[in-house]
């Protein structure tokens, strides 16, 4: 029943657009930016490509992808100052997410990032070439052994599909759910453990094709911590969706087959996958806490947001901004507002109960 395969974010500037919503990620990337300044170290310590080749993977739009390039570029000029070499004479940054990520929001501002550069690295800075390259990073994206380095921040935890195997007969086995919860029997997680274990696999095999030997990769996504319990978005959706469903504004027969094409693995199922393909070696593993309302955390006064609708509209807004196509395309335009508003609501009643938690999975890996 699933016609539509991958998740893409609203594109535009609008209110609802991604880049007008992605605050939440942008601090995801500057929590990491430690972690990609350590690697880059390690990998770059005795040389830099004098044209040095990146993939940012699930960029998106808005203002989060440029943003890691200047990141990486800048990192390479403090590791090249630092050893007291020439940097790198050329970049070429290469910007991927779905054919239908708007890439015309990014290039957009690439005129004021190229100004950017020019005016906080001089002159002699050398050239940097920015380009798309469309497509599912499950499957390969670049030619053989062209690649130094790839990035990707908050995108694996989305699967190529939704796990196969939930829909049979009556749609029923994971009934009233489009995520895997709490009450989600355990045949529901071994479906979704075994489709992120496709994906993933897929996507270390992919890159190290394409990456030269010796090059690296850091990825942060959203993981699972075993000890808590599993709340989440996808999981609240999928009660306001319910809801709908009981009170007539959402037929029952939309519902039962639809789940969220997304997981969050655990670090110990990360590690075993990487160690099983065995191209890479994982250099580094962590997980971190973030918060759900992370990125808003002060007012126009500097003070700390702690009304609990201010936090749950601003983290209504991002979820709408990753989901709202794939939600539009099952359940129609027509619900969107609605069902973003009872989420909403249904966020600042947890918040009021408590924390509201990720789990993040960041890890360095070179290719061996």
């Amino acid at each position: 029943m699933e016609s539509l395969q991958f998740i893409f974010a609203n594109g535009g500037a609008g209110e609802a657009s991604y880049a007008n919503n992605s605050s939440f990620q942008s601090k995801m990337i500057s929590k990491v930016k430690p972690i990609l300044e350590e690697s880059m170290r390690s990998l770059y310590s005795d040389s830099v490509p004098s044209c040095f080749k990146v993939g940012d993977l699930g960029c998106s739009s808005g203002p989060n992808a440029l943003q890691v390039a200047y990141d990486i570029i800048d990192v390479v000029h403090d590791i090249s100052r630092s050893f007291n070499r020439e940097p790198p004479s050329t970049f070429q940054i290469y910007l991927n997410d779905q054919f239908q990520n708007d890439f015309n929001n990014i290039f957009q501002s690439l005129p004021c990032f190229y100004e950017r550069l020019r005016q906080e690295k001089g002159e002699r800075f050398g050239a940097c070439f920015v380009n798309a390259t469309p497509g599912s990073f499950y499957g390969r994206l670049f030619p053989n052994n062209s690649m130094h380095f790839f990035h990707s921040s908050t995108s694996l935890h989305w699967l190529s599909q939704a796990p196969k195997g939930l829909a049979k007969g009556t749609g029923l086995i994971n009934k009233e759910n489009i995520y895997i919860t709490n009450t989600s029997p355990c045949t529901v997680y071994q479906a979704y453990l075994a489709q992120f274990s496709e994906d993933f696999n897929l996507f270390i095999k992919s890159r190290a094709q394409e990456l030269v030997r010796g090059g690296g990769m850091v990825l942060t996504f959203v993981g699972r911590d075993e000890t808590s319990d599993i709340i989440t978005p996808w999981g609240l959706i999928g009660l306001v969706l319910n809801d709908m469903v009981l009170e007539g504004l959402i037929g029952e027969e939309k519902l039962v087959y639809v789940n969220m094409p997304r997981y969050g693995p655990t670090a110990n199922e990360v590690k075993q996958l990487i160690d099983a393909e065995g191209s890479f070696t994982l250099q580094k593993l962590e997980t971190f806490k973030s918060s759900w309302d992370e990125g808003l955390k002060e007012n126009g006064n500097g003070d700390f947001v702690i009304d609990t609708n201010v936090r749950a509209n601003f983290i209504a807004k991002y979820v709408r901004a990753t989901t709202e196509p794939f939600l539009t395309a099952r359940f129609g335009e027509g619900i969107i507002d609605e069902l973003f508003l009872r989420f909403s609501k249904k966020v600042a009643k947890l918040l009021e109960e408590g924390k509201l938690e990720y789990t993040y999975l960041v890890m360095f890996i070179t290719k061996k």
